[in-house]
């Protein structure tokens, strides 16, 4: 048996990948930990790889999940990396993010939802039916603000430049957060939200396939 061990992105769950059919892979799925004082991107990735117990096995990402996977790959050895709707290196970061990173926004005004932003939330993260701002609620309601303030500075100030050679990034044409013209995509869903690892599924279960043969 073949194991996937997979990561969701900023403060989601494994109900994230419930609609993606790994067949003759054993499904484990690497929670977020509470962040602890001051800790760097590099020490949070050593603390959650501790949590893969098996050897060589296939790491996929969602999100800020992929930038974790990036980090987890320099510190073990991995059959291969799966980015969804994320980023291999801080070039590939929209210019808002890195100018919130290079201006500390995000420590002067910390990042807190309100509802009268929380449409535009929608939109950005291309929810597209109930089932899915359910669970987008959940999440919201669910998240601390440690875990919050912790994980948005590590996004604007990520600064990787390199990418592991077993490396694949599937990433859809209509992603707001992170664009496509900033992306170096293996595969596109070209009408693929950030959202797509659910409401597109059939196409990206057909490119997990090709990827996983």
């Amino acid at each position: 048996m073949r194991h996937i061990y997979c990561i969701s992105g900023f403060a989601a769950d494994e109900r994230v990948f419930s609609k993606l059919n790994f067949k003759e892979f054993e499904f484990h799925f690497l929670p977020w930990l509470n962040p602890e004082k001051n800790e760097t991107i590099e020490g949070y990735a050593k603390r959650m790889s501790e949590g893969i117990k098996h050897n060589e096995p296939v790491l996929l990402g969602l999100s800020f999940g992929g930038i974790m996977c990036i980090e987890i790959a320099k510190l073990i050895s991995l059959s291969k990396i799966i980015l969804i709707s994320s980023i291999k290196t801080f070039h590939e970061m929209p210019a808002w993010m890195r100018l919130v990173g290079k201006l500390k926004l995000d420590k002067v005004v910390p990042l807190k939802t309100f509802k009268l932003i929380e449409p535009i939330e929608n939109y950005n993260l291309g929810i597209e039916n109930k089932e899915e701002l359910k669970l987008v609620q959940e999440y919201r309601t669910a998240i601390s603000r440690q875990y919050t303030n912790w994980a948005i500075h590590q996004i604007v100030n990520w600064k990787n430049v390199s990418v592991p050679q077993n490396c694949v990034h599937i990433h859809g044409g209509r992603d707001h957060i992170f664009p496509l013209r900033n992306i170096k995509a293996d595969y596109v869903v070209a009408d693929g939200g950030h959202f797509m690892i659910m409401n597109r599924a059939a196409e990206v279960n057909a490119i997990m396939e090709n990827i996983l043969k």
